[in-house]
């Protein structure tokens, strides 16, 4: 008989694998849940273990439901006994006598009917469970799998659906609640039937083994609790990414990304709020990230998913638009790191013709003479060709792909000064992993999302040495706010998209750096968008919302310093082009470097003594004069000679700069004692 019963099990064996589908997750970094989907029976069935559930609730469960359940072996029949005397005592079913292992017998095997030959089916299924499961693989069964009404199937979707919450912490009346509603989960419904879900908690909490478990007056207090009124919607972040990630690989059960959900739901709210204030049809995307790992914080790809007017679908963070204003840094860093202007060198903001290209300043304005600080504070076209022209167009895109970025240009054409006007398809994707290499000194990194991409650092060369994204930097910080915007030392441009269609703002503190665009996603003109005036606002609500800790940027690197007007060389008073459009200097001519001392020497210069002396300064190239500096401090003139003596003040760490006549310069930093 033994026999026959092994061989039915192994020919007849409980239908476990049907029971294992779950909903498929998208998680973010710390394993919030940011997006689930239901399974292919339309089920939300997300995955749990007894660990993720509050041990309250599973001590009222077994209370409840199986006091004897770590001692039977699938059956109770003493508890079988006892349902089968109230039955025939009072003709009507006054308690159930199956075990936890019964129910989840029933859950993998629905039955229509009540009948005898179907409690002794599920009684067989039952045993066999318990043969091939431990006890906490039964209960983290019954957990995933437990009905809670509609098409909620377990612990953790009800409680997320009804509390708005994960199951590892819950109160006494939640827990009450959860574990009354399987036994008639359609008839016990909060959302539907909060009545008869009230009733169904009394009778758990005033059940003596309950009682017992949560403790004395735990009862009392959580009658007093109201019943949820309405089902939440599960969380529902990240819709694109989500979908990616689905996409990607559909089998997979969890997706874990680098996104941040408070983050995440934060930047959704400021963008579906803008665009409501903005106006049908109109779109907003954000992205934000880490500018020192690349690591994607949050990305918003539409103000809203669902919704067929704005294009919701699309997702805006990759989608190729002209920049506008935004890749003008860029050019200005090339041109600082190339000794060619500094903060207060004038330049020209009037009327000019490159080769018949006759670019206009967005208001149709000139201002004349004007600084560099000022022209790219205030978004001049005119200086920006300028500049352009002088550090090249092509240099300009090959900075571009050491980051990683490859601008889109009109098919057959190569770069031209058009680039400096928005003139080149990019993403907000791309701004945004562009200005992370500015926000990192210069060192480029790679966004990615866990999903799409993988973060991390490129190996290549900077796009523009450290000091140059500091003069960059150092001119975006200067940048003021937004009307009604709370300061927050920010660093960021904005641009403006020809013919109105693309607004657009970015910005960075020393940790964290964020994209705004905003525009229709069919690429049709908004009269009266711009940068400043429409997406720079959210920029500032956006990081505010976010909560994300405010990091100051990061301090002047060694050799970096503003110079003042008096202080600046001949050469870097005014910016000039040549007939040519060269600037008025060979770049053939070797950039200055300092030979002596070399960089991290130790000098003994017998400090405090009387046979003290100075220490000679040697240097190759550059173009006199030379303008010497310790520790960011001029030296007293300047001097045509390669070879200049300095005393130091104290013993200790000093950096040495020497500038040419073109602002180019170098830097050592040595130990005197």
């Amino acid at each position: 008989m033994v026999y026959g019963l092994a061989e039915a099990d192994r020919a007849y064996p409980p239908p476990l694998e049907a029971a294992m589908e779950r909903s498929r997750q998208v998680l973010d970094r710390d394993g919030q849940l940011l997006r689930a989907f239901t399974t292919s029976g339309g089920k939300w069935r997300l995955p749990v273990t007894s660990g993720d559930v509050d041990p309250h609730y599973l001590r009222m469960l077994v209370a409840y439901e199986d006091q004897r359940f770590e001692k039977h072996r699938g059956v109770d029949l003493w508890a079988l006994g006892r349902a089968a005397g109230q039955l025939a005592a009072h003709g009507r079913i006054v308690s159930g006598g199956s075990t936890l292992s019964m129910q989840v017998a029933r859950l993998i095997e629905p039955r229509k009917d009540r009948s005898i030959a179907a409690k002794l089916i599920q009684i067989a299924r039952a045993a066999q469970i318990e043969r091939r499961l431990s006890k906490a693989e039964i209960l983290d069964l019954y957990l995933n799998l437990a009905p809670f009404g509609g098409n909620l199937e377990g612990v953790r979707a009800a409680s997320l659906a009804y509390f708005g919450k994960e199951p590892k912490r819950l109160t006494v009346a939640q827990a009450a609640l959860l574990v009354a509603l399987p036994q008639l989960p359609e008839r016990r419904r909060p959302d539907r039937f909060p009545a008869n879900a009230e009733a169904a908690r009394e009778r758990v909490l005033t059940r003596l083994a309950v009682a017992t478990v949560i403790g004395e007056g735990e009862a009392g207090r959580a009658r007093l609790a109201p019943i949820p009124k309405k089902r939440r919607q599960l969380p529902a972040y990240a819709a694109h990414l989500a979908e990616a990630a689905i996409r990607k690989d559909p089998r997979a059960l969890s997706h874990q990304t680098t996104l941040k959900r408070d983050a995440q739901a934060a930047l959704e709210i400021v963008a579906r709020d803008a665009a409501e204030r903005l106006g049908p049809k109109i779109s907003v995307a954000l992205l934000l990230a880490e500018s020192r790992t690349g690591a994607i914080l949050a990305e918003v790809g539409s103000a809203d998913y669902f919704e067929g007017a704005r294009s919701g679908w699309i997702d805006m963070t990759r989608t190729l638009r002209s920049p506008g204003s935004t890749l003008k840094p860029f050019i200005y860093g090339l041109a600082f790191e190339q000794g060619m202007i500094a903060q207060q060198t004038i330049i020209e903001d009037r009327p000019a013709d490159f080769f018949g290209y006759r670019p206009k300043n967005f208001d149709m304005s000139y201002q004349g003479d004007v600084t560099i600080r000022q022209a790219l504070q205030m978004s001049l076209n005119v200086p920006a060709v300028k500049l352009l022209e002088a550090v090249g167009p092509t240099r300009l895109t090959s900075r571009f792909r050491r980051a990683g970025v490859n601008p889109r240009l009109p098919q057959g054409e190569a770069p031209g000064l058009a680039i400096a006007l928005g003139g080149a398809g990019v993403s907000l994707r791309d701004l945004v992993q562009l200005y992370a290499a500015l926000a990192n000194r210069g060192f480029p990194v790679k966004l990615g999302d866990g999903v799409r991409e993988e973060p991390g650092v490129i190996e290549a060369e900077p796009i523009m040495d450290p000091i140059a994204a500091w003069q960059v930097s150092d001119v975006l910080s200067g940048m003021r706010p937004p009307l009604g915007a709370i300061p927050r030392g920010l660093a960021y441009k904005t641009g403006t998209s020809y013919g109105y269609r693309d607004a657009w703002t970015i910005g960075y503190d020393g940790k964290y750096v964020l994209g705004v665009w905003v525009g229709r996603a069919d690429n049709a003109a908004i009269p009266g968008i711009s940068g400043f005036q429409t997406a720079a606002p959210i920029l500032f609500e956006a990081f505010a919302k976010a909560k994300l800790a405010q990091t100051a940027l990061p301090p002047a690197p060694a050799g970096a310093f503003r110079l003042s007007e008096a202080e600046l060389p001949a050469s870097l008073k005014r910016f000039a082009l040549t007939g040519n459009g060269l600037v008025s200097f060979s770049a053939r001519e070797p950039a200055p470097k300092i030979v002596y001392p070399p960089e991290g020497a130790e000098v003994d210069l017998a400090l405090g003594g009387d046979d003290a002396m100075p220490l000679q300064l040697k240097l190759q190239g550059g173009r006199p004069p030379f303008r010497w500096l310790a520790n960011g401090r001029p030296m007293d003139g300047s001097s045509r000679k390669r070879n200049y003596q300095w005393r130091p003040d104290g013993a200790g760490y000093s950096t040495l700069t020497v500038i040419d006549a073109v602002g180019r310069a170098s830097t050592v930093r040595v130990f005197v004692r």
